[in-house]
């Protein structure tokens, strides 16, 4: 009986002390984020963050004298009687971030993972799942109510993640990742506004995961070409979405490349075997379309602009696939031959497109010309910046004009398309001349800007003839070119009149600066510098901010008369009689016979 008394006061006292003992805060996602953006994450260097954890982990075990002894190890787990700090918490969670970290380093390397890789990399996914769950599971005992919440949202992404790149159980990852998203969102609602604000942009990274899992358990009607419209948000919880999007995206484009054996080009079919070059033109081809779409003119200039360097890219794969198969072709003249048509019209493709995004940024740069600030702040377009962009058209409207019209025998298409680009160049060059006259206007140079106006407009007027009797003229071209050529008339004019009125001031200003001319020169004010003014108080440097000039001492210093030497003359010079110094000069040695015959 007193056994059983001293067991249950026993019991008594360890709940006292667990119910006593304090609960660790700590912000998990504020750490969390705060660390990967100083170290690496910030630019997808996951191999730096990695060596952050470990360095962190080191200093974590050394700090707390929980090394693993020096010579054998021997391995130390940490349980709930382990916890008397909060730097245990964090051993957990940097433990589960350098697994993961170095899961995502396997994930992202240049080729893909491998088979073996990839074994490896579910492998670390695994740990850092088991040391999140030990993490959640401490912190519920450990931790308050706000860190027990975000460690397991913490806990139910990680798994989340492991089920999403197991590409099995998406039902499951589903669950966990909604589960993360509805405790974030909890959370922000409450706490520090800087707080709230990492808490919506974690839901806003988890959104895009959320969706692909919806749309692989088809529970979404979501089309794969839509899906890489839900990968905007950038962050590290996208990562693994966007590398697993486009490995889908990758596939379905090789699944559709294999019926695709043909390039068509201005009236010629060139044959492509290499199943690269044609997921390369495939993914151009897509961009293209949404670029040209009805939805294009929504679509922002940034948009836009990032969409082309992705069909640029797509291209000069396509064009390197070529290039390497033209080596490898040998002596087969036929192969060869197509090969250097499809390169041509790759090539062409890629001119014009080109073309597209120069005129583009000449449309950003008008807006910004004409205004006296846009809405950003930013400066105002020079018209130099034109000049430059338009001699960049004129030279890629060249090239695929040469591009062309180079061959003997062309067909009805390529004289057309030879056609316009000499037309379009026309009137680059005359949009050029427009603003080129633009920079010497600026200049206050009238004659030179008159003259180009002039020259602008008549090329201009030539371009707008040889459009009315083409065939399916470009109506937007025709549009800019009656523009210009009214521009430059207006123009003309105001160059005209502007320097005829600076022509009457002429002699106007001239009379006026010469009669305020003076031969004595402008009355300066009478200076005192320091040494002349030492008897009062007055400081010789000027007020603090003023920009005048010292006045401590004149420099250069100012000439002075300086006393001539006299003039002595020395005339008692030829009566001296000197004394004779020949005892002192040395005597020549003479022999015996310079004795007797002297």
């Amino acid at each position: 009986m007193a056994r059983g008394n001293e067991v249950s006061s026993m019991e008594v006292d360890e709940g006292k002390t667990a119910a006593n003992s304090p609960k660790f805060s700590i912000n998990v996602l504020q750490l969390l984020k705060s660390a990967q953006m100083q170290h690496g994450l910030r630019h997808r260097d996951y191999t730096r963050y990695r060596r952050y954890c470990t360095a962190r982990l080191r200093r974590l075990y050394k700090s707390l004298k929980f090394t693993h002894g020096r010579g054998k190890y021997v391995k130390k787990a940490i349980t709930e009687s382990t916890v008397t700090e909060v730097r245990f918490l964090h051993i957990l969670l940097y433990m589960s971030e350098r697994a993961w970290s170095h899961a995502m380093e396997k994930r992202h390397l240049p080729d893909g993972p491998n088979s073996r890789q990839r074994i490896y990399l579910l492998g670390r996914l695994r740990k850092a799942v088991k040391w999140a769950a030990l993490f959640a599971q401490l912190c519920a005992t450990k931790g308050d109510s706000r860190a027990s919440l975000e460690a397991e949202a913490y806990a139910s992404y990680m798994k989340g993640t492991l089920l999403f790149e197991q590409d099995q159980n998406w039902k499951a990852a589903l669950m966990n990742f909604r589960k993360a998203r509805d405790v974030y969102e909890e959370l922000g609602k409450y706490g520090s506004i800087e707080n709230q604000v990492l808490c919506r942009e974690r839901v806003e990274e988890l959104e895009p995961s959320i969706r692909y899992c919806l749309h692989k358990v088809g529970e979404s009607d979501l089309q794969t070409s839509e899906l890489m419209d839900i990968g905007e948000v950038e962050g590290p919880a996208l990562d693994l979405f966007k590398a697993k999007l486009e490995a889908v995206m990758a596939e379905a484009r090789s699944q559709q490349a294999a019926s695709m054996t043909e390039f068509y080009w201005l009236g010629h079919r060139f044959p492509i075997n290499n199943a690269k070059t044609r997921v390369s033109i495939l993914k151009a081809q897509e961009l293209e379309k949404d670029l040209h779409g009805p939805a294009a003119d929504a679509l922002p200039a940034e948009k836009k602009l990032s969409m082309f360097d992705k069909i640029f890219s797509a291209y000069h794969e396509a064009r390197a696939c070529i290039r390497s198969d033209l080596a490898s072709a040998g002596n087969a003249d036929n192969v060869k031959i197509d090969l250097n048509g499809l390169d041509k019209a790759v090539s062409a493709a890629l001119g014009e497109r080109t073309i597209e995004r120069n005129q583009l940024l000449i449309s950003i740069a008008k807006t910004k010309f004409t205004k006296q600030r846009d809405e950003k702040g930013e400066k105002i377009t020079k018209p130099e910046e034109l000049v430059r962009l338009y001699d960049l058209q004129i030279q890629n409207s060249t090239d695929l004009y040469d591009l062309v019209s180079s061959q003997r025998n062309m067909n009805q298409e390529e004289d057309l398309f030879s056609k316009e680009y000499e037309l379009k160049g026309l009137a680059f060059r005359a949009e050029r001349c427009f603003f080129l006259a633009k920079s010497y206007s600026f200049a206050g140079k009238r004659a030179e800007a008159y003259a180009l106006f002039h020259h602008a407009g008549n090329l201009a007027d030539e371009v707008l003839k040889k459009l009315q009797v083409a065939i399916n003229p470009d109506q937007a071209l025709i549009k800019d070119l009656k523009i210009l050529s009214d521009n430059c008339r207006s123009n003309c004019c105001i160059e005209h009149a502007t320097g005829i009125m600076e022509e009457e001031k002429i002699p106007e200003k001239l009379s006026k600066g010469v009669s305020t001319m003076s031969l004595a020169g402008p009355e300066k004010k009478e200076e005192k510098f320091l040494l002349e003014k030492l008897d009062l108080y007055e400081s010789a440097i000027g007020e603090a901010g003023a920009k005048s000039v010292p006045c401590i001492e004149r420099f250069p210093p100012p000439f002075q008369a300086v006393p001539c030497n006299p003039i002595v003359l020395d005339i008692a010079y030829s009566s001296i009689e000197f004394p004779s110094l020949e005892n002192r000069m040395k005597k020549d040695k003479k022999g015996i016979f310079s004795r007797l015959w002297g």
